[in-house]
């Protein structure tokens, strides 16, 4: 590990300030960061410890939502009473995660800023665009299991890591952010992570030196709320595919439908139009094929991973069935 410098700010405009600083980071649970430290894959001049901000709140957001402070740790989020009952959708998202040791560590920004767990982009011997950019995309011809099939592109093909994500985007949340000017900023969930394109080594929408100061939710949307997650092995691992579904029915007709998908992308997945599709649909019918076939339009495995478009499909049934 190289060595770096340590601050620790009273207020998040001031965190701001310093991070503006090449090579500072900032750190909260520190339950990715310490990681890719200790493997030279980070290598911060200065660490930005945000634990002391006051941003460890969850309090009741106008129009009837709740705010999320920064720094609320996964599992006091996932145990709060409000997002048990309103957000079931968010709770056993986080609870899907990791180990019950992350989760007390793990905050809500850190969960949202993870970086991929591609093992290219682990291993310092092999290219990548995300860590070097213009290196390469090992994965492309290596084993690719765990990768993306949808919006990837030629430079990345790595997924987001986070189950808490996927749930923020079905709920359509709100992300608040603060400078060091003290100007504040609202990015919906939706424009908060990035594709790969040609630039897979910038993640999200932040400027640099902005800090996520809360993420809002919206006022609780009627319906079954569902989080399905299928992976290697029941517990401690990452989706092969996932989906957060929050599906409102009557006399066995879905009203409406919102669905978003994990380790399939780059970004929480969610498409629109398969939504639309099911509105209607009953148990008995091929709305769910149709739904299928809009969230994987220009789907594309890359060896390993081709179970994953398949899976997908049976996921999404299930979960339909489910509600």
């Amino acid at each position: 590990m190289k060595a770096f410098s340590y601050a620790r700010p009273g207020t998040p405009e001031a965190a701001a300030a310093l991070a503006q600083r090449p090579g500072a980071k900032f750190i909260g649970g520190g339950t990715n960061l310490l990681d890719l430290m200790k493997l030279e894959i980070e290598q911060p001049t200065q660490l930005i410890d945000v634990n002391r901000l006051g941003l460890d709140k969850i309090e009741p957001a106008p129009g009837g939502g709740l705010r999320i402070g920064a720094t609320v740790r996964n599992a006091d989020l996932a145990a709060d009473e409000r997002v048990r009952t309103s957000y079931p959708v968010l709770a056993r998202a986080l609870l899907a995660g990791a180990s019950g040791q992350l989760r007390n560590k793990a905050t809500t920004a850190g969960n949202l800023l993870q970086r991929t767990r591609c093992y290219y982009f682990y291993d310092t011997a092999r290219p990548c665009n995300k860590r070097e950019p213009g290196s390469g995309c090992s994965a492309m011809q290596g084993f690719n299991r765990i990768h993306a099939i949808v919006g990837t592109s030629a430079q990345c093909i790595a997924t987001h890591p986070s189950d808490m994500a996927v749930a923020m985007r079905v709920l359509d949340a709100d992300v608040e952010t603060v400078s060091a000017s003290g100007a504040k900023r609202v990015i919906p969930i939706a424009d908060f992570h990035r594709l790969p394109g040609n630039t897979p080594h910038i993640e999200t929408s932040l400027q640099p030196g902005e800090i996520i100061t809360a993420v809002t939710l919206p006022a609780p949307l009627p319906g079954t709320q569902i989080y399905r997650k299928v992976r290697d092995r029941a517990s401690y691992a990452f989706a092969l595919v996932s989906v957060a579904a929050i599906v409102d029915t009557t006399a066995g007709n879905i009203r409406s439908a919102r669905l978003a998908f994990g380790g399939v992308a780059h970004q929480p997945w969610r498409v629109a139009k398969a939504e639309a599709v099911l509105e209607g649909a009953t148990q008995r019918d091929r709305s769910s094929d149709a739904a299928a076939d809009l969230v994987l339009a220009g789907a594309k495995g890359f060896g390993h991973n081709d179970f994953k478009i398949p899976l997908l499909r049976r996921t999404l049934r299930a979960v339909l069935a489910e509600a």
